[in-house]
């Protein structure tokens, strides 16, 4: 009986260790998989719908929306242990306009269950000032047709572009009320010139668990009302044409509230 009693405990013990050691071994095992970020750009609790939506912001002013256009890059995952695994070669241009625009990929990501994401709205200056040959997909000046998301006049990329109409502005030459909110600027090109990058840091709900059959999906809700109510106060009747990198820094310093984290996906392949 005691013999018995001994083999069980031994058979136990032993299953124990072995499904601590598997738990390590995939933890810990040089495999990769991929973390996507997606984007869910909202107006308050409200969908965004390019075009038809009607909102309101934090003013009481009405708006419609028919672009929202921005940059994301210098993406960065920090485990749980510590350890930051970045991404400074990867750029994603997100278009409200472009539903497959909105999930950005981020691929080879070790093994390891990741509590916080980073990354940068905007297009970093050491990017910018770049030779037109390391500036492909996403970033190539050339490549944007309507979008419009590079200032020739000024050399730079426009990391945020929003645009609509409101019956608050007055009308153009044209019988129309648009306003247009564009920011750029990485500073150092002259002193006078404001750094309009914004990095934005989310810890995560529940850990993205990166293994080799389960590449986690971050889904963040992005609510431009934001735009409107964040460090600074912005009534459109008052602030419905930005061009400039100054005049842009308290949309920039507004836009960086807008992001949270809604969920994280850990869905077996």
């Amino acid at each position: 009986m005691k013999t018995n009693k001994l083999l069980l405990l031994l058979f136990f013990l032993g299953f124990i260790v072995l499904s601590v050691s598997c738990k390590e071994d995939e933890i810990n095992s040089n495999d990769k998989n991929s973390i996507t970020l997606s984007f869910d750009n909202k107006v308050g609790d409200k969908a965004l719908v390019l075009g038809t939506g009607a909102y309101t912001n934090s003013s009481g002013e009405d708006f419609t929306v028919t672009t929202l256009n921005y940059f994301i890059s210098n993406v960065s995952f920090k485990k749980e242990d510590g350890t930051v695994v970045k991404f400074p070669n990867n750029y994603f241009l997100i278009k409200q306009s472009d539903a497959g625009s909105l999930e950005a990929e981020l691929k080879d990501i070790p093994t390891g269950n990741y509590k916080e994401v980073s990354f940068m709205v905007g297009v970093d200056s050491t990017r910018s000032t770049s030779d037109l040959s390391q500036r492909i997909g996403v970033l190539d000046p050339a490549s944007y047709g309507d979008d419009g998301m590079y200032w020739a006049w000024n050399s730079g990329y426009i990391f945020f572009k929003f645009e609509g109409t409101s019956s608050v502005i007055p009308t153009n030459a044209t019988g129309k009320r648009p306003f247009q909110l564009h920011v750029g600027g990485f500073g150092g090109m002259t002193t006078k010139t404001a750094n309009n990058l914004r990095t934005i840091t989310l810890p995560l709900s529940n850990a993205a668990t990166v293994r080799s059959n389960i590449a986690p999906k971050v889904h963040l809700f992005v609510d431009i009302l934001k735009v409107f109510n964040g460090t600074t106060q912005i009534k459109l009747a008052e602030t419905n044409l930005v061009h400039t990198i100054n005049t842009a820094t308290p949309i920039a310093d507004n836009y960086k509230q807008m992001f949270s984290v809604n969920n994280v996906s850990n869905d077996a392949n």
